[in-house]
């Protein structure tokens, strides 16, 4: 039997989440929000992706704050009109769907915040191009020659927290299914985690033990607020020389375990433009494996997967315990489909789609004879 359409389960302290397979769709920022409000663009691209096969759906990066967003357009969840925005949208996409659990990736972008859009350049945005000023845990900009980020003080940290705390309990009463907290991809989180950006003196900079304090600080702070499904996304490589490594990304979801992590996403770079990645089919699943083997947490690999077989394989070979996509459900909407159709798996499909599948790909909704009118 295909592991991939086999169900899993996450645990947290409000109890168990059953995954109907290990098919995920990670998050996908869309840079199409509106002053932090989710749009008809978020219902048709939620609506769309919660028909796709897979058992969890992740929702893009959220700003806990105006300031943590990495672009003006960026979707956020700070105030009651964006958790409005975010619940009406989201409750209308599920009622078009098959019953999905939806997670929402909490953020802050730092000093990767106040950036234009990818299509228009993705560079930082002067305050007279609507800019703002950025935050970081050290004054040292993600790219030459660009205006300094602002140094964190300790108050400022707590405020932070606080406001991932109070996003958190939005998602809650948005009826979210679980968080993952952006740790990776050179935003906030990981900033503090790598000797690159984070050149602090103080207690939360210089060894491992001090760039990790704030980030546990934060993860516990927001796991005593919310009893659901709560991980986290790490960068497990800066892919540059003297940066943050593989080994102490696992030294840390050690240290995340006891605090009550239920699952860690990994994935890589981000934090210089330095950076050297080794791109390629599977490029991140070594990094999961490390993870998963030394911490023992349910580990979401991603990164250029795109066979289903690939899919199927890592999984078989234990390297991670579930699969996650992004870009290849933008170009394939239906890989989830896809996929049981070439690994003799089901999955659950709106009943107005029942008709579409070709004759030989019937078993992936199961036994469901639809005749024709």
């Amino acid at each position: 039997m295909s592991l991939l359409f086999t169900p899993y389960t996450l645990n947290s302290p409000r109890g168990p989440l059953e995954l109907a397979n290990r098919i995920i769709v990670a998050p996908m920022c869309q840079y199409s929000a509106s002053n932090g409000e989710a749009t008809d663009w978020h219902l048709m691209h939620w609506g769309n992706l919660l028909n796709s096969g897979a058992a969890l759906f992740i929702i893009e990066a959220t700003g806990v704050t105006p300031e943590g967003r990495i672009t003006p357009a960026c979707l956020g969840l700070w105030d009651d009109r964006t958790e409005t925005a975010l619940k009406d949208k989201l409750s209308r996409a599920r009622k078009l769907a098959p019953a999905t659990p939806v997670f929402i990736q909490l953020a802050h972008a730092g000093r990767k915040a106040s950036s234009a859009t990818p299509w228009n350049g993705g560079q930082l945005l002067s305050l007279d191009q609507g800019g703002w000023e950025t935050l970081a845990p050290s004054a040292i900009p993600q790219l030459d020659g660009e205006r300094l980020p602002h140094e964190l003080s300790k108050a400022e940290l707590k405020d932070l927290i606080d406001a991932f705390v109070v996003a958190a309990k939005r998602s809650d009463r948005i009826g979210l299914d679980g968080i993952e907290l952006h740790g990776a991809h050179g935003y906030l989180l990981h900033q503090f985690l790598s000797p690159i950006a984070n050149q602090r003196k103080d207690e939360y900079g210089g060894s491992f033990e001090n760039r990790i304090r704030f980030p546990l600080e934060l993860f516990s702070a927001v796991r005593a607020a919310y009893q659901g499904v709560l991980g986290i996304r790490i960068s497990a490589s800066d892919w540059v020389e003297g940066g943050w490594t593989p080994e102490e990304t696992a030294e840390f979801a050690k240290k995340l375990k006891p605090l009550g992590c239920d699952f860690v996403h990994i994935s890589s770079g981000g934090i210089s433009p330095n950076q050297k990645i080794a791109l390629g089919p599977n490029y991140q699943v070594p990094f999961a494996k490390i993870v998963k083997d030394q911490s023992g947490l349910p580990t979401i690999t991603v990164g250029l997967i795109t066979d289903p077989h690939q899919a199927e394989a890592i999984l078989q070979t234990g390297d991670a315990d579930l699969i996650a996509l992004a870009r290849a459900f933008l170009y394939k909407p239906r890989w989830g489909w896809e996929a049981a159709a070439v690994l003799e798996g089901t999955v659950n499909a709106n009943e107005r789609y029942w008709r579409c599948l070709p004759r030989e790909a019937q078993a992936v909704f199961g036994n469901v004879k639809v005749g024709q009118r």
